[in-house]
């Protein structure tokens, strides 16, 4: 396979089948941490300052909620949650595991909500395997459906990286990752119109890190820019 010739929708399937394989093996059931050894105490800790100030009982929407742990969970928990994932395995086991939640099995990228569905948009370590040049549209698009005044919370790129690896987490199957490095994303964040509230590297072993962008919509809403 030629990471150069691959299409979109060939990226996707092959995102999706890594994931409906190898769902349990990255988050088992129980698992305090997830493969990138990240504990539930680092989800909290990276939510906690938007849960301070969102009201209950707001909507809230996770993209690539995966198997729904930890960060639907959290969710669930406050606001009334829904989780996407291009995954049915994933999508399967989140209805199990967060019985509170919605949740449906899409591709993010095809979503349409009316503007202002959400006070509260997050997505933690998924936007980084939808293809790159389909990245700056779903950020514009993320923009409108976020409430004036609402949160957008993304762990996104640290390096540009685009890769294919084949045995993905001692698999026969595939995974795809396509990520600008984090000056672009701060760019595109920017333009799409969220003002960035904070920026922070995380550091992991066996990689550069990604980097988390916590980001608020405006008040009085404005046209982003290179629409």
């Amino acid at each position: 396979m030629t990471l150069n010739r691959i299409t979109s929708r060939r990226a996707k399937e092959l995102v999706r089948e890594g994931w409906d394989q190898r769902s349990e093996i990255y988050r088992p059931l129980g698992a305090a941490k997830d493969r990138t050894k990240h504990t539930d105490r680092d989800y909290r800790a990276w939510l906690a300052p938007i849960m301070k100030q969102v009201p209950r009982g707001g909507h809230a929407l996770d993209l690539g909620c995966g198997c729904g742990l930890p960060t639907s969970k959290l969710l669930a928990r406050r606001f009334d949650a829904v989780g996407v994932d291009i995954s049915d395995v994933q999508i399967a086991r989140a209805r199990k595991l967060v019985p509170n939640g919605r949740f449906q099995r899409s591709d993010m990228t095809q979503l349409r909500y009316p503007p202002g569905s959400f006070e509260v948009i997050v997505s933690l370590y998924a936007i980084i395997h939808v293809p790159l040049k389909e990245q700056r549209p779903l950020f514009r698009r993320i923009f409108r459906w976020v409430t004036p005044g609402g949160h957008f919370l993304a762990i996104l790129g640290s390096g540009r990286l685009k890769a294919l690896e084949k045995g993905w987490l001692g698999s026969d199957s595939w995974m795809y990752w396509d990520h600008a490095d984090a000056n672009t994303y701060q760019r595109w964040l920017e333009e799409a119109g969220f003002i960035v509230e904070e920026r922070k590297h995380i550091p992991e072993a066996g990689s550069g890190g990604h980097e988390m962008f916590r980001l608020k919509r405006p008040l009085e809403a404005h046209r982003a820019r290179g629409k």
